[in-house]
């Protein structure tokens, strides 16, 4: 009776400290996607929490794939995209699984929507500019009516 009590004890000891595997790349997504959620105050705090653990964490690439994740997913102003690519150049590394692949499929994330975003920068600079010489040419073509007008009135 007391070796089964033991082994009961040891079991359910044993099953207590036993804890789930948490694949650390998933448990990082996972914060990052609770911290786009919250209201913008969660997100600043979440923001100040992981670059505080970043920094006192010295080189752990976990602490580190975390604050490049929420300076990447986060919204703006808190997003830093060129920040985000310094923390993640040294993780990155499409042949490494976990940390490395994900901090390679996050650089190129970013790199991507920095792409877009001067595209359309220059989209935007490229129609200012065809506004602004559509305005002169109208500005033109109003002042040769004109002129046009002034001829034809000489010549009644």
């Amino acid at each position: 009776m007391k070796r089964l009590s033991l082994i009961l004890v040891l079991v359910v000891a044993g099953c207590a400290t036993l804890q789930p595997l948490v694949n650390p790349v998933d448990a990082i997504v996972g914060e990052a996607i609770t911290a786009a959620r919250a209201p913008a105050a969660e997100q600043a705090a979440a923001l100040a929490r992981a670059e505080k653990q970043a920094r006192s964490a010295g080189t752990n690439p976990l602490d580190w794939l975390r604050l490049a994740t929420f300076l990447a997913t986060l919204p703006p102003p808190l997003r830093d995209d060129a920040r985000a690519l310094e923390l993640l150049g040294p993780l990155a590394d499409s042949a490494s699984p976990g940390v490395g692949r994900f901090a390679a499929l996050l650089s190129s994330q970013i790199s991507e929507r920095q792409r877009i975003a001067r595209e359309l920068d220059h989209l935007a600079r490229e129609a200012r500019e065809r506004d602004r010489l559509d305005k002169e040419r109208d500005r033109l073509d109003k002042e040769r009516d004109k002129r046009e007008e002034k001829l034809r009135r000489r010549q009644k």
